[in-house]
This record gives C-alpha cells, structure tokens and sequence, in this order.
C-alpha cells in the first residue's frame, strides 16, 4: 500500500489559503511577506521531492501550479515523477504537456484504489479542498506541516469542520526555527 502524504504551510490558525501570494486573497503571500526566509526551515521541502514517488493536487492547485512549476528548478524533481490530480471537471485537454505523465482521478473511490498499487509515498501538495475529503475518508497517512506563527483568521482551511470521530496522530518529527517557524511530521494512527 502507498503512503498519502499532505505537506502544507499553515498559520497558527489553519489557514492554507494563498501562501505563494496567489491572488484573491486579503493575506495572500503571507509565508514570504510575514515571516523572515531561513532555508534550514525549509529542508523538509526539498526532502519531500527527493522521497515522494507521485505528486496528488486537486484543480484548483493543478491549475495554479501546471503553467509555473514546470519550469521552476526548484521543483525539478516533481517534473519527471508521475502526477494525479482529483477532479470531477478537468479534461485531458486542460492538461500541460510539459509536466511529465499525468493521469485524472475522479473519485476519493479512485485515490483509494491508487494508494493499493505497488510503489512509493504520493505526496499531497496545496489542493484544501483535496486534503480535507481526503483526511475526511481516512485516505491520509501523513502530514507535513510547516507552521507559521501568524494568526491569519478567514481563509480556507486545511482541516474540515466535519462532526466525526477522533483522528488520533503520532508526531514522529518536529523543530522550532529562529523565524517561528515550527515543522510537524505527523503520522496518522489507525
């Protein structure tokens, strides 16, 4: 079975929305405008491309990365690696062809059935909505958070309001940075 990894900036309060300064939102760009940049802060990112066999987003993410990420060295690992993305609505001619193999899921039904092939951890990046029906199924097993003390209020949030049983977690690893930053790894206990 696969492992399905979430990673997210988040602020104090949950919120995931516009992190990069994607536009419509009051605080958009908040991870870079906010807080001072200190590269060991973000290690774990550079560790997530090196581990993660598959990259999952929904379309919304899809979107905003397709037409910049490709192209960006920061994110060349993620190029050659298989890529999913969950929608119900994107046709294969919305696709970019300069991002490696792509493959459309349409159901929560088909990530499930994708975690019980044969191959690395998937990892999960952006894609709120994705992350919340995702943690909501039980289909995460992981979580990467980098968590930014900034207080943020309205904005979409990482986890749901879903009146459901506890999820329990496991920290498994953790850092506080000069900045505030904290980093969280969290497994999920089943």
């Amino acid at each position: 079975m696969r492992t399905l990894i979430s990673t997210a900036f988040i602020s104090l309060d949950g919120v995931v929305e516009a992190p990069g300064g994607e536009p419509g939102y009051r605080n958009s760009g908040w991870t870079f405008k906010d807080v001072e940049f200190l590269p060991e802060a973000f290690e774990i990112k550079g560790r997530e491309q090196k581990e993660a066999t598959a990259m999952m987003m929904g379309r919304t993410s899809y979107e905003a990365f397709s037409p910049v990420w490709p192209d960006m060295e920061d994110f060349a690992d993620y190029k050659v690696m298989p890529k999913y993305v969950v929608s119900t609505t994107l046709t294969e001619d919305d696709l970019v062809s300069n991002w490696g193999e792509t493959t459309i899921l349409r159901s929560l039904d088909d990530v499930a059935a994708l975690k019980e092939t044969e191959g690395g951890p998937i990892i999960v990046h952006g894609s709120a909505s994705l992350t919340r029906a995702l943690s909501d199924a039980g289909l995460i097993d992981r979580y990467h958070l980098l968590v930014f003390p900034l207080l943020l209020g309205a904005g979409k949030r990482l986890f749901s309001a879903t009146d459901k049983d506890t999820q329990k977690l496991r920290l498994v690893e953790h850092e506080a940075y000069a900045n505030g930053l904290q980093k969280n790894v969290f497994d999920v206990v089943r």
